[in-house]
């Protein structure tokens, strides 16, 4: 069954690569972080891509899904949904939003304000929504993708620090080499392409990984290596604040699941050092303003100082 399941994975990510040429890493970190039960935000500018991987991600995997364009104007109950007064029975019944899907594709989350943003916190912390005292689960496997524009565009509001830990990785696409734009221009708009995508998984094969995943074991040793990272970050005066709690099982959970996409049972520092840029290069902050991509040198820096043998 796990070859199988692995077998699986990899066609998917085989397929994704059709879509999106050149992105090999990308897709295996969007991977990762679904198969991880995680939330992925995915940050560039405009017609790189994001909203291709996402809907090429709930085709291969077999989600239901759903997109929301968020807007300045948005409320909250646009995405969870609204009780309507109904005159024949006298009562208000719960009209379900968008948000009442496996894969919800929160499309440049970052043009709404806040307020709306906050609205799915209680989704992808709990799996669950809250409206008029009543609460409603999630269908389950439930992800969110969000995409957002780099915030110095014009109309954006920066995601605050409470919703942006609740996404497991935070990646971007960038450009595409010269050689793979060149297939691109010579064989036109592969989003057509999605449609044709074949489907690899199942959602009860997403929860079986997800529990396999799990399982990969940790040796002390390793874990070891993962905590001096986190202190690095909380003692380490280039840092304003360290990793939290939350950010170290994250980074576990995800270097699991990287482990399993490489048909181990056990972790190596190698999978921690993968994934450890998408998964806190979001959770951190210099102590002093050194220009974009800070978190991307500090992840550097963080690598550079820390010793894998302690």
């Amino acid at each position: 069954m796990t070859d199988s399941l692995l077998r699986g994975v990899e066609d998917a990510s085989r397929s994704l690569e059709k879509v999106l040429l050149g992105k090999q890493q990308q897709i295996r970190l969007a991977l990762t972080c679904l198969l991880s039960q995680g939330h992925l935000l995915i940050e560039d500018l405009p017609g790189m891509g994001k909203t291709t991987l996402a809907h090429g991600l709930a085709r291969v995997l077999g989600l239901e899904d759903q997109r929301v364009q968020f807007t300045s104007d948005m409320l909250p109950a646009d995405i969870i949904g609204v009780s309507v007064f109904e005159p024949a029975n006298g009562e208000f019944r719960f009209h379900a939003g968008p948000v009442f899907c496996q894969l919800l594709l929160a499309d440049e989350i970052n043009r709404t304000t806040p307020k709306t943003q906050s609205a799915l916190l209680e989704a992808m912390e709990e799996g669950q929504v809250t409206a008029d005292g009543h609460s409603y689960r999630l269908p389950k496997p439930f992800f969110v993708i969000a995409t957002q524009n780099p915030v110095t565009q014009f109309g954006t509001f920066p995601l605050p620090e409470s919703q942006l830990d609740r996404f497991l990785m935070r990646i971007s696409l960038g450009y595409p080499a010269p050689e793979v734009e060149r297939q691109l221009l010579l064989g036109g708009d592969t989003r057509a392409m999605l449609d044709d995508l074949p489907r690899s998984l199942t959602p009860n094969d997403l929860l079986d990984i997800q529990e396999r995943c799990s399982q990969v074991h940790a040796s002390s040793s390793v874990i070891d290596y993962l905590q001096r990272l986190i202190q690095f970050t909380r003692d380490s005066e280039l840092f304003s604040y360290g990793v939290s709690p939350r950010g170290g099982l994250a980074l576990l959970r995800s270097a699991r699941t990287w482990a399993w996409l490489d048909g181990r049972t056990h972790l190596v520092p190698e999978d921690i050092q993968q994934v450890l840029e998408p998964v806190i290069g979001h959770r951190i902050r210099p102590a002093e303003e050194v220009g974009s991509h800070a978190g991307a040198r500090l992840v550097n820096e963080l690598l550079a100082q820390v010793d894998v043998l302690g």
